[in-house]
Formats: structure tokens, sequence, C-alpha cells
């Protein structure tokens, strides 16, 4: 989705408010990876680890960061994967 270059740069910019912040190591390298637009085996190969733990992530991600849709059907859906994409993208960049 973004050029890793790009991604590298974002994540080492940081603001006082970052939501980013809240996130485990692990977590934002998850973000970093689905911002790069692996898909869940695409981080679970790259991170080796299972896809299981991906999700596990995933989960805890669009949850520190309040993207859980109000629709039940789209939590698994690419809008919260979209939608925690700019969230890294938005919480990574200075004002």
């Amino acid at each position: 989705m973004v050029d890793r270059h790009l991604i590298q740069r974002l994540m080492a910019r940081r603001r006082p408010d970052d939501p980013l912040a809240r996130l485990s190591p692990h977590e934002r390298r998850v973000l970093t990876l689905l911002a790069e637009g692996l898909s869940n085996l695409g981080i679970a190969e790259r991170m080796s680890c299972r896809v299981g733990t991906v999700e596990k992530h995933l989960s805890a991600i669009t949850g520190k960061l309040d993207l859980i849709p109000a629709d039940p059907d789209a939590r698994r859906g690419i809008n919260v994967r979209v939608r925690a994409a700019l969230a890294f993208l938005g919480g990574a960049d200075g004002p």
C-alpha cells in the first residue's frame, strides 16, 4: 500500500499525542507491515509467526486505536485494515 522507506520515515517521526504510543513493539511492526500492503499470511511469514498471532495483534491494534466498526460483520473486512493503515500514517506523521 505504501513504500517501505516512507513508512520507516513516518515511524521515526513522533508527535506528543501520538495514538501509536499505545501499541507494543510487535503491534507496531504488524501495523507497519499492514501499511505496506501485506496480507495476514505475508505479515506472519515476515515476522516468522503464525497467522493466528497476526490476527491477535490486529485485534489488539484495532481496539487500542478505536478502529472497531459498529457493524460486527465488517470487523474482519478490508475497512478495518484500511482504517488501521490510515491511523498508522496519520499517527506517525507529525503535525
